[in-house]
């Protein structure tokens, strides 16, 4: 199994799976030319994507899907709520019925050598969902704009050898920020997103014998830094599960260039 991060940040957010023959982006957050470029670094033509699974409609999540499918024919996949508020927004009609398949949450999809799994998120979305990914016996979370989380989720992120986790923002520069009053109080709802300390939380109840790579992901460009996510999260796992000295490797995916590859 092979995973990188094209992209990731409240600015667009796109991340690559592969095994075998079979190649997968979640989302398609930032442009198609970033898409194309992210997928060049690794070796991967963007003709040979097997699909583009996609977490829920807002635009740091969709960007680049209409060019994607326009270019390459790229099979979107995403859950019935999702499809159709990705074709309200394709004002130009670029997408047709043809290109778009429905997932469902809780209900696995095989995809060559990959099984997909949605599974329900608490945001502010028609249907969103986070996706699990296995093969070769190795699995892959993508766990991000979550409001809130419970034991589902976490039944959901068990047992994975790589896991993106939302990171979006530290509690007070959210609250002493511009941001209006509104915004704020969304961000921080339980239909919003994790803060620092939210995600090292979850982190020390899905940590396992086989986690190797734990990426904190979806950092707010106004309301956080990579530095910052990284001490708090490392911080939290001090603090819940005396860990000191982590047997994962902790990073933080980067927003503007791919991250490392890993490969399991």
């Amino acid at each position: 199994m092979r995973v990188c991060s094209i992209a990731s940040g409240s600015s667009g957010n796109c991340t690559y799976v592969g095994s075998g023959d079979t190649n997968i982006l979640i989302d398609a957050g930032v442009s198609r030319k970033r898409i194309v470029e992210g997928l060049k670094k690794i070796s991967v033509a963007p003709e040979q994507l097997d699909g583009i699974f996609v977490t829920h409609e807002h635009s740091d999540h969709i960007q680049g899907i209409n060019m994607m499918v326009k270019m390459f024919d790229t099979p979107v996949y995403a859950t019935g709520g999702t499809l159709d508020a990705i074709r309200l927004k394709d004002k130009k009609g670029i997408i047709s019925m043809n290109h778009l398949f429905e997932v469902h949450a809780d209900e696995p999809v095989s995809m060559g050598a990959i099984t997909v799994m949605p599974f329900s998120t608490s945001h502010d979305a028609a249907d969103p969902v986070g996706y699990t990914l296995t093969a070769e016996g190795h699995k892959t979370s993508i766990a991000t704009d979550l409001g809130k989380y419970d034991d589902y989720t976490i039944d959901h992120l068990k047992d994975t050898d790589v896991l993106f986790i939302e990171a979006n923002h530290d509690i007070s520069m959210l609250e002493a920020g511009k941001y209006p009053y509104k915004l704020k109080r969304r961000i921080l709802s339980e239909y919003g997103h994790l803060s620092n300390e939210d995600s090292g939380s979850l982190l020390c109840k899905v940590i396992n014998k086989n986690l190797k790579y734990a990426f904190l992901a979806h950092l707010s460009k106004e309301n956080n830094y990579p530095q910052l996510a990284f001490e708090a999260v490392k911080c939290q796992l001090w603090e819940e599960m005396g860990l000191k000295d982590l047997d994962f490797d902790l990073s933080v995916a980067k927003r503007d260039e791919p991250s490392k590859m890993v490969v399991l």
